[in-house]
């Protein structure tokens, strides 16, 4: 399998060479070549297969033909150690529970393949002695399951950059006591500010020269792609439990990986009738669907922190799909956008008619499904994050505190240790040469 550039001026580069780089010279994102439809039989039996043998299935079209089937059996099984239950909300809506991972959000799963695939590879490489620096920006829950991923991988060291103050304390403390190969660097900015140096960085020539760059934000193929695997699962549990009818899929939206991941599931056969992409007041995508025309701008903080993007980077991935068509595009993705009021109101009233607790950012894609679907059709919005990790948020929106587990209270009382710097590409450039 080779993987393209979404900006097509770049060659085609190899699964290794693109993981490494995580961005192509042109400044676009990897693409697969092709993406492979599984077969019906697939499909007729996934009720009865384990998420492992689900997710192998998917892995198999991707990178089957760069890593060996054990391999990669072994690296999805090591990536896949809990579950990702479907859990009845409201009538014909239902929740994909994320959080059951080591930093309790979905990007575990990605950020854990990816922290085992880049470990196989440069374990291949025996001869290459260099430092391998995963740089990754975070408005949340990245920088957690990237920092937890690779934490104590040899021959790789994580930059975590995340926005002064618009992280929860939480997700904060995730990624700032871990210590050892991972480093967590404040930037008095935003998020958009974040994703802005580090792409700076992989696009520095001179710099690339000095070191071994690479991503750990959903940019990189290894980051994203795996994200599918779980929308599988989903419609293999909705069909144990004898749920028949469309899909829909509604998923909180910030940097657009997860549900581009979401889109390729369904290029794959997975038979989902529509997407909707639930933001908050970051609505650039709502936007585009509306004129046809994308706007980037600086993101605006809110209580859904996660989805603070105001550029989000997998949007070329999408165009790239549909072939920047704006029709084919909003012919399969609606979107919606949310104020933190609206948002606070979603929790609180499914709180009060269900008894289940959302975390801020589920509350967006539970909000989007009430009373929009139509005749047949079953919801499912993806639960991102553990509603713990917004306590005071959902404290606030539903009256009551969400019980901490026991491995969000063992990162809380870790001693916190940061870097902090200037929202400026040259200030992280100098900070890299330093500590190669």
């Amino acid at each position: 399998m080779k993987y393209y550039s979404t900006n097509r001026k770049a060659p085609e580069v190899t699964l290794e060479e693109a993981v490494l780089n995580g961005l192509a010279p042109d400044r676009g994102l990897y693409m697969p070549e092709r993406i492979g439809r599984l077969p019906q039989s697939f499909f007729d039996g996934i009720a009865g297969m384990t998420f492992h043998e689900i997710a192998s299935a998917v892995a198999r079209e991707f990178f089957g033909d760069d890593i060996p089937a054990e391999v990669l059996d072994g690296i999805v099984a090591d990536t896949l150690s809990f579950p990702v239950p479907v859990v009845k909300v409201d009538d014909s809506v239902y929740s994909l529970e994320l959080f059951h991972g080591p930093t309790l959000a979905f990007k575990d799963v990605g950020a854990r393949f990816m922290a085992r695939l880049l470990r196989y590879f440069i374990g291949r490489n025996e001869g290459d002695s260099r430092t391998v620096h995963v740089l990754v920006a975070t408005s949340g829950d990245t920088g957690s399951a990237v920092a937890n991923g690779f934490l104590g991988v040899e021959g790789i060291k994580v930059h975590v950059l995340y926005p002064k103050g618009k992280v929860s304390p939480i997700q904060e403390c995730q990624f700032t006591t871990l210590g050892r190969n991972i480093t967590a660097i404040e930037v008095d900015g935003t998020f958009d500010d974040c994703q802005r140096m580090v792409k700076s960085a992989f696009m520095d020539r001179d710099l690339n020269g000095r070191m071994f760059l690479t991503s750990a934000n959903s940019i990189n193929v290894a980051r994203f792609l795996p994200q599918a695997f779980y929308y599988f699962e989903a419609y293999a549990r909705l069909r144990r439990m004898g749920i028949d009818g469309e899909l829909v899929f509604s998923v909180p939206s910030g940097n657009f990986g997860n549900i581009t991941a979401g889109l390729i599931a369904a290029r794959m056969g997975l038979p989902v009738k529509r997407f909707i992409a639930a933001n908050n007041a970051n609505d650039v995508f709502l936007e585009y669907l509306r004129t046809g025309t994308y706007n980037p701008r600086p993101s605006i903080p809110t209580m859904a922190n996660a989805m603070d993007v105001g550029d989000p980077s997998n949007f070329a991935r999408i165009l790239d799909m549909y072939s920047a068509d704006h029709d084919r595009i909003s012919s399969c993705i609606s979107g919606v956008s949310y104020t933190d009021a609206h948002i606070a109101s979603a929790m609180r009233d499914c709180y009060a008619r269900t008894g289940y607790v959302l975390d801020p950012h589920g509350a967006c894609g539970y909000r989007s499904l009430c009373g929009s679907l139509q005749s047949g059709e079953i919801g499912v919005f993806l639960e991102t994050a553990h509603p713990a990790k917004f306590t005071d948020t959902v404290k606030t929106a539903i009256g009551i505190e969400p019980e901490l587990p026991d491995r969000l209270k063992a990162f809380m009382s870790g001693t916190r240790h940061t870097v902090p710097m200037a929202p400026d590409s040259e200030a992280l450039r100098a900070y890299l040469i330093e500590n190669d």
